[in-house]
């Protein structure tokens, strides 16, 4: 147990800073603010970029592995949105929202520097390949679900332009496009300007979990307590239970890849995950809270999940 702390105490630890330093005043919101500026427009994308460029595609890109973790993604949102509709009777405008914050893992904030500390940095290709569809993914499921129940029925262009206006706003997704170009048509890059964007890269993961810890001081948790309790379940037990029995049962796909779509589908819902619902004005205190709380429970389960992957 004490090897494990070892692996996921140090990423919680400069979380845990960056949440008291902006509570003592010794940092400031608008520093946050900044960082994450810093951290989400330019270090995580200079990250993602990279990884993605150097990916071997043909090796990397396993559909088993893809459906491992997506089919548990799809089946947590849908379970999400009907357990807030039905059980709890929220607008369906509010379910959708709460859907989407099951489904929507801190893939790159929690996941990475977890399956790094536990793995090693050899790791992390099905961890690149997830995330490389992740934010495309969730960003299509959710508004397709959000503008299909506000208008009805939705002529295909509208959602279209929908999908793409919050696709293209999101510099990660634009970071792992320019990735896949780049590796698509074999473009070398001069040593010089791999290795700056390669210096950008080893920022983010330290930037980002500080700056996470002061972006969570403002989501205080407030009432909705079985909502938030049942988002918590979906994301951090029965996502990852789904992509274990997906990957390991059925799909019987390699070790390594077991790790990435377990690891990844156990984090706690990310902060994107309370922006989809502030741009929608719907089941903003749930997501807040959930991004929260379900952060500092990811300290227990990702540790339980950690022993059972051995």
């Amino acid at each position: 147990m004490s090897a494990l702390l070892e692996v996921v105490l140090p990423v919680f630890i400069v979380i845990g800073f960056g949440y008291v330093m902006v509570w003592r005043g010794l940092f400031s919101e608008e520093g946050v603010d900044l960082l994450m500026k810093f951290s989400q427009g330019i270090a995580i994308p200079a990250l993602l970029f990279l990884a993605i460029a150097r990916l071997d595609l043909s090796q990397d890109f396993h559909f088993p592995l893809l459906l491992s973790y997506y089919s548990g993604s799809i089946l947590v949102f849908l379970l999400g949105m009907f357990g807030a509709r039905v059980i709890f009777g929220r607008v369906w405008t509010d379910a959708v929202a709460i859907g989407f914050v099951a489904m929507f893992a801190n893939s790159v904030l929690l996941g990475l520097p977890i399956m790094e500390r536990a793995y090693g940095p050899d790791s992390l290709a099905g961890n690149f390949a997830i995330v490389a569809l992740h934010a495309p993914f969730c960003y299509l499921v959710g508004v397709t679900a959000m503008e299909g129940v506000k208008a009805g029925r939705v002529a295909p262009h509208i959602l279209a332009l929908a999908v793409g206006r919050a696709l293209s706003r999101n510099a990660l997704t634009l970071a792992i496009g320019a990735g896949f170009v780049v590796n698509f048509i074999g473009l070398g890059m001069p040593v010089v300007v791999e290795d700056g964007i390669a210096l950008l890269a080893r920022a983010a993961l330290p930037t980002a979990l500080f700056g996470l810890g002061g972006v969570l001081y403002r989501y205080r948790p407030e009432g909705e307590v079985r909502v938030i309790a049942m988002v918590l379940i979906l994301s951090l037990i029965v996502h990852p239970a789904i992509g274990w029995m997906m990957g390991s049962q059925i799909l019987h796909i390699p070790s390594d890849d077991l790790k990435s779509v377990v690891i990844t589908a156990a984090m706690a819902p990310g902060a994107n995950a309370y922006l989809f619902a502030n741009m929608y004005g719907a089941g903003r205190r749930v997501a807040a809270s959930s991004v929260l709380v379900g952060t500092g429970v990811t300290v227990l389960t990702s540790s339980i999940w950690l022993i059972i992957l051995g």
